[in-house]
């Protein structure tokens, strides 16, 4: 969403985002960021606005949005699934709200899932931070970037790596992120006998990151959930990684023709997919020959024109049926 403002404010248009979150590093924008806006500015960042794009359903700003009426366009990066009893309800809520809004979905898997109508629009990613650093020597195996919580299933990639060791083959893994779940996948490498092969570099952001992924050949992407999209996996490819990911969710759609997915949770096919990409640069050039193509598709300019075109037609069927139309003022 901050590269969208970013390239909205540059086509010339006015944006505005308001946003829940309380406080980060503020960077210098050509857009104006209103945190933790009450019911009220949320009505009149509405009424000040054209159109609304909204990362997801927002409970919260549902009801000034409807009393508001100002065009709604939600962009779904999840599919609101949820188990029963308030939450299940609450998820319901947001699921039908889909039918009454202009909705965006970042893959077909989150559109299989959203009842109302929706065209499909992946996410782009920052080609200025992640790209091929041509002064990077690929001198490391695999990388995981990503927080350290159970659903993103480092532990099976641990495995895969244990069940690589056993049979004589040893790759260097990189752990990119922190989170709770650091302490059990180091016991987990400790118990494996993993220790020499696995480095916990804590977390890297912008072209530390960057550079550091580009110095792998493959990135594992082992996810137990089902991914909305799975940008990280775009990011692995614009640095010259070739990716193996789970075959849930949109990742596959993400990683498209410069990788292989494997089954949720199923170690072996995780092991021999790395093992085969490890051994054979050919196979790597194959899959990171396909790169440029898919990349493209993602790119900030291609991205940007997606949403403007459906920006627009929301806003020009609201003046065809309700009020006057000014093409500059927009809120995310």
């Amino acid at each position: 969403m901050e590269i969208l403002a970013e390239e909205f404010t540059t086509a010339g248009h006015q944006v505005k985002i308001a946003t829940q979150i309380a406080s980060e590093v503020e960077r210098s924008h050509d857009y104006e960021v209103v945190r933790l806006p009450s019911l009220k500015s949320c009505a009149q960042l509405l009424r000040w606005s054209d159109v609304c794009l909204c990362a997801n359903v927002s409970l919260r700003g549902l009801g000034p949005m409807m009393i508001v009426g100002t065009p709604l366009v939600i962009s779904h990066h999840g599919t609101y699934t949820s188990p029963g009893g308030f939450s299940g309800i609450v998820t319901e809520v947001k699921r039908n709200v889909t039918r009454f809004s202009t909705n965006v979905c970042v893959s077909q898997a989150v559109q299989a899932r959203i009842p109302g109508r929706s065209i499909v629009i992946p996410n782009t990613y920052r080609t200025e931070i992640f790209k091929d650093y041509a002064d990077v020597t690929r001198d490391l195996d695999i990388v995981f970037v990503g927080r350290l919580v159970s659903e993103k299933g480092v532990t099976d990639l641990i495995d895969a790596l244990g069940q690589l060791s056993e049979a004589g083959f040893r790759p260097r893994l990189s752990i990119v992120g922190d989170g709770p779940e650091r302490p059990a996948i180091s016991t987990r490498v400790g118990q494996l006998g993993l220790g020499q092969q696995v480095t916990f570099t804590g977390i890297k952001c912008g072209s530390e990151l960057a550079r550091f992924i580009a110095r792998h050949r493959v990135m594992a992407v082992p996810s137990r959930c089902a991914e909305g999209f799975g940008l990280v996996a775009l990011e692995g490819i614009a640095c010259g990684c070739v990716v193996v990911g789970t075959s849930l969710g949109g990742l596959p759609e993400a990683i498209g023709p410069c990788g292989v997915t494997v089954p949720n949770a199923d170690t072996s096919a995780m092991a021999r997919a790395l093992r085969s990409l490890l051994e054979d640069d050919s196979l790597r050039a194959v899959y990171r020959s396909s790169a440029p193509v898919h990349l493209a598709r993602h790119s900030r300019a291609n991205i940007t024109r997606s949403y403007l075109n459906v920006l627009e037609a929301a806003t020009t069927h609201s003046a065809q049926t309700m009020r006057p139309l000014n093409w500059q003022n927009w809120h995310i």
